[in-house]
């Protein structure tokens, strides 16, 4: 199953194609579509193209255009050359996106086998493990779960290690569900107290269901999760990193008191060096004082600078210095093998998974799903918008050896003309393209949107010519509201009079450009797929770089879940 997908010169052949074909159109896939109108998006486009494209009707443009897989393509008009030649090279350098275990399609509204029965619960996974759990989520620790186990297997490794676990979902179906040993790291503090709060609350599931069934037994203890509170540096080395994980079984004392939904009583604080340790044990109360009181505890946590834990084997760790709590004379060397996993690590934290994996000589297996391409750290933008800040620099010993960014990642890559991918380029990588296509096909409302805000930006910036894609959040519901209305809200939100006087021609003119709007987006959108391959084959290409093959594999439906590829590799015999 881990075998790889294809060679390393093919790899390298399609790099050079992807960095090509992105390059020659990138003034599409770096286009804001909030800039349609102030910028005459649409006079941008081959001259050949516009008459073609401007009359389709939007299934056309679904069909014609965005689903690779639809056979019955009935062209109203004779197309140019170079738009077919655009949307068939398109399809052809993206990695296909489909499950064939799924049977899904572009834009289907069939959802997975496991929900059939149950539109919000999947039949697949056990009920104390759908507890909290949005049905997308279920569907993604299943299958992921399963894999990660498998590639235990073939590693002979019982240990995992989830970092950005969030509030625990997979680290508990891991753990309870699949006999693995797994520590999870997760740098919000508050999620981590949720998660430690949902295992307890797992456990006394677990244990009602004994009870019931007169049963004696008990949970192996070296099931338990452990978690971490702790920031993963992308810029520390992987000593640093394994420093972090032996805190977590230094602090650790055994399960978690098997008791139902809670308040939690302080029992003690432990600190050691710059690391806070609060231990905490489950009363029977009721849910609502189970929430007043986390609610009380969170607030506590943030006057006090101390991490609130809701069971005894969960250590919840923050290290501000990052060493961990361990002595300079133990050596890492006798640190256990295990695999690493992360489900949708956000911007460079996939990417540092994978420089772990290849040097760390403890990670024996890896399985990566990224998200967030936007938040990627490149050359030419080491400060994306949204990168999170670390809560303090690495030591020198720990820093990495050289300055290391998010995108490329491979020596190959890095050396292609036209390799770089703009932030408006990695940021349209994380459209759901199923989704847009099931909206046209269903002539949705919602299709309006973009023309709404382009049409706003034209207002903005005659008014303050400064004021360039200002962000105005999302306003529930906009596109059945009246393009008035939605200045007006939108208006405010910039700072600039809701009263401010518009323009009703023109507001007429644009509200009739619609289409145009919306096939220009697509023809953006069409490029997404690529630029996601382009970030994920730069990824294999490292890992090649430095003897390890890897394989793609479309993991999840897309249609449920966007960012649907998880990259695995394990390291071979004696690496």
């Amino acid at each position: 199953m881990f075998t790889t997908s294809f060679t390393a010169e093919q790899q390298r052949e399609l790099a050079k194609k992807l960095a090509t074909f992105l390059s020659q159109y990138s003034h599409l896939s770096d286009s804001y579509i909030i800039e349609f109108f102030t910028e005459d998006l649409w006079h941008t486009l081959p001259s050949s193209w516009q008459p073609v494209l401007q009359d389709l009707s939007y299934p056309q443009i679904a069909d014609l255009l965005l689903d690779a897989t639809h056979e019955d393509r009935r062209y109203p008009s004779v197309w140019p050359l170079s738009l077919l030649a655009f949307r068939a090279t398109a399809h052809a350098l993206a990695f296909p996106r489909e499950s064939r275990s799924e049977g899904c399609r572009v834009g289907g509204s069939v959802k997975p086998k496991e929900f059939l029965e149950n539109h919000s619960q999947s039949s697949l996974l056990g009920h104390i493990f759908r507890k909290h759990v949005k049905p997308k989520k279920q569907h993604e620790i299943r299958k992921l779960g399963t894999l990660v186990k498998q590639l235990c297997e073939q590693t002979d490794c019982n240990r995992v290690v989830d970092v950005g676990s969030g509030q625990g979902h997979l680290t508990r179906f891991l753990s309870f569900g699949l006999g693995l040993s797994v520590t999870a790291i997760e740098a919000d503090p508050t999620l981590v107290a949720m998660a430690s709060k949902f295992d307890g609350q797992l456990v006394w599931a677990l244990e009602k269901e004994k009870q019931k069934k007169n049963c004696s037994s008990h949970i192996p203890a070296q099931n338990f999760p452990r978690h971490i509170a702790g920031w993963v540096n992308p810029k520390a080395s992987w000593e640093a990193f394994i420093g972090q994980l032996k805190a977590a079984d230094h602090v650790s004392e055994g399960p978690p008191t098997p008791s139902g939904p809670s308040k939690k009583k302080l029992r003690g604080s432990v600190q050691q060096g710059s690391l806070h340790v609060v231990q905490t044990s489950y009363a029977r109360s009721d849910s609502n004082s189970q929430e007043s009181e986390l609610s009380k505890q969170q607030k506590s946590k943030k006057m006090s600078g101390v991490e609130f834990v809701d069971e005894k084997c969960c250590s919840c760790i923050h290290s501000d210095s990052h060493e961990g709590v361990y002595s300079e004379e133990d050596s890492l060397q006798g640190y256990p093998n295990f695999v690493l996993t992360g489900l949708h690590a956000c911007g460079d934290l996939s990417a540092t998974l994978l420089r772990h994996f290849v040097k760390c000589p403890h990670v024996r297996g890896i399985t990566s799903v990224a998200c967030c391409y936007m938040k990627i750290t490149t050359k030419e933008n080491p400060t994306p918008p949204g990168l999170v800040i670390p809560p303090a620099p690495p030591t020198p010993d720990q820093e990495s050896v050289q300055s290391e960014f998010g995108y490329p990642m491979s020596s190959w890559v890095s050396g292609l003309s036209g390799h770089q991918l703009s932030y408006k380029a990695r940021e349209g990588a994380c459209h759901a393209l199923e989704d847009y296509v099931r909206r046209l096909r269903e002539e949705s409302e919602l299709l309006r949107s973009h023309c709404y805000r382009a049409m706003l930006e034209t207002f903005i910036r005659d008014t303050r010519p400064d004021l360039r894609r200002a962000g105005i959040q999302t306003i529930k519901k906009s596109h059945l509201l009246p393009f008035t209305e939605y200045a007006r809200l939108g208006l405010a939100r910039v700072g600039l009079p809701p009263e401010l006087p518009l323009d009703l021609g023109r507001v007429e003119a644009m509200l009739k450009e619609q289409g145009r709007v919306v096939v220009y987006f697509s023809l953006s959108l069409l490029l997404a797929p690529v630029v996601e391959t382009m970030v994920l084959l730069d990824r294999m290409i490292y890992l090649q770089e430095n003897g390890v093959n890897s394989q793609l594999v479309p993991l999840f439906n897309p249609n449920f879940s966007p960012r649907n590829f998880v990259l695995v590799a394990l390291k071979p015999c004696g690496q």
